[in-house]
């Protein structure tokens, strides 16, 4: 069986990460750019995956189940603020909420 050399994880990895901070930084509707955090902390889960293998530890795979954890936490709460903003705005848009201060 062939092995996937750690530096092709990790440049998928990256590239991963990139495209969610593209759409973090692009979009404009929530929901997409809750999506685009979710694609970062899996990009980020995977690295810490590369990078256990590559040292040969079992701590990737606990760091993974960590970011796992706070994904969860983080989905939960943010979509409860977005459809609580949503309920009170009528809009998705991120530009909308600067009109909340004060």
């Amino acid at each position: 069986m062939a092995t996937v050399p750690a530096e092709y994880a990790l440049g998928l990895a990256a590239v991963l990460f990139a495209l969610g901070l593209t759409g973090v930084l692009v979009r404009r509707n929530m929901v997409y750019v809750l999506m685009s955090i979710e694609v970062m902390l899996n990009a980020a889960g995977m690295a810490f995956i590369a990078a256990g293998y590559r040292w040969a530890e079992p701590d990737g795979q606990v760091m993974f189940v960590f970011i796992l954890s706070l994904a969860a936490a983080e989905v939960s709460v943010a979509l409860a603020v977005i459809f609580r903003f949503f309920h009170r705005t009528g809009t998705l848009d991120v530009d909308k909420a600067s009109s909340l201060k004060g």
